[in-house]
């Protein structure tokens, strides 16, 4: 078992013995996100991929934050925003606007893109490198500015 699974375990134990409900809801979900990640794979996670795995919870919890905030549901916004940020402590650190753009200019340089045509060439450059650590839709939207599309 992984070092940061076991972590998450620990937590949960002790957020039921402190009785925090919207801790233990969340780290329940993500220990649940977790062990179906560990089937699909037929082997235990490694902390890496436990980070993936809190990282795609903490998307889903933006995700949700944005549609409810469109339905005007406070209470609902409010509750997937405690367990965003309980999450956010398993996930990896999100890489910073100037980080990401020398990683996409550094990717255009090394596959000598010149216009929109290029845009999976960087993609498929890009992905590997920032996976977990930057919004995709984001990555997408830095590669077009940088290629002019």
């Amino acid at each position: 078992m992984s070092g940061l699974r076991e972590q998450v375990q620990r937590d949960l134990t002790e957020a039921m013995k402190a009785r925090d409900a919207v801790r233990v809801g969340a780290l329940r979900m993500l220990l649940t996100a977790i062990v179906n990640r560990e089937k699909e794979l037929r082997r235990e996670l490694t902390d890496d991929e436990v980070r993936e795995v809190a990282a795609r919870e903490v998307k889903r919890r933006t995700e949700s934050i944005e549609a409810f905030e469109r339905g005007a549901r406070a209470d609902l916004v409010a509750k997937e925003t405690a367990e965003r940020a309980i999450l956010q402590a398993y996930a990896p650190e999100q890489l910073g606007e100037a980080e990401l753009d020398r990683i996409v200019a550094e990717a255009i340089a090394e596959v000598g893109a010149a216009g929109p045509g290029d845009l999976g060439k960087v993609m498929g450059r890009v992905m590997p490198k920032v996976r977990g650590r930057a919004d995709g839709a984001l990555v997408q939207r830095k590669v077009r500015e940088r290629l002019g599309g």
